[in-house]
């Protein structure tokens, strides 16, 4: 439940909304997102979470990262830590929960409402607290995904739980799959 006069301040963690909209087989798009959020009370800000490789000459996060930032959401970035496993595989750690929070505490004396997009568990703590300042907190994430996104925790302590595959037709793309190269057409003789 919105209400149209209600401050209102999302907080995305980044790489989790991205694997919630993949497991659902859709990519988000952050403006017609951002617009339904505008639509729904007055969007104060748009917080968007993600830790970035530093070392690479490229990183495949970067334009959408410049994308956001020029687009009306406010950036939280950090260098993500890459390391090796006891298996030897090459893991990456860039976790953003810390600052969310952070941001979200700082920030909920101003807000009536607040959307955390993410299912991770650990932000139950953080909701309650919101709730204890008189704050309305909803959680998007997806239970219909195998298995489900959202820890039940946190689904049961957010005032309102929003099904990320019911926003679909609202801020969603269908998926990008490789291009299939155009067939060379060969000359009529």
């Amino acid at each position: 439940m919105f209400y149209r006069d209600e401050r209102l301040a999302l907080f995305i963690d980044g790489s989790n909304l991205y694997a919630a909209a993949k497991s659902l087989g859709f990519d988000i798009d952050y403006k017609l997102l951002r617009q339904e959020f505008m639509r729904r009370g007055k969007l104060l800000r748009a917080f968007y979470y993600t830790a970035l490789l530093e070392n690479d000459e490229y990183s495949p996060i970067r334009p959408l990262v410049d994308w956001l930032n020029y687009n009306g959401f406010n950036m939280v970035t950090k260098p993500a830590k890459e390391f090796t496993d006891s298996m030897g595989r090459r893991k990456i750690k860039g976790n953003m929960d810390i600052e969310l929070a952070v941001d979200a505490m700082e920030l909920a004396p101003h807000v009536d409402h607040i959307v955390i997009f993410s299912g991770d568990g650990d932000f139950r703590p953080l909701i309650e607290s919101l709730q204890r300042q008189g704050v309305r907190v909803s959680v998007v994430s997806t239970m219909r995904s195998q298995p489900p996104m959202i820890a039940d925790e946190l689904r049961r302590q957010a005032d309102n739980f929003i099904e990320l595959e019911d926003l679909k037709d609202v801020v969603g793309r269908p998926t990008r799959e490789p291009q299939d190269l155009p067939e060379t057409a060969t000359p009529q003789d």
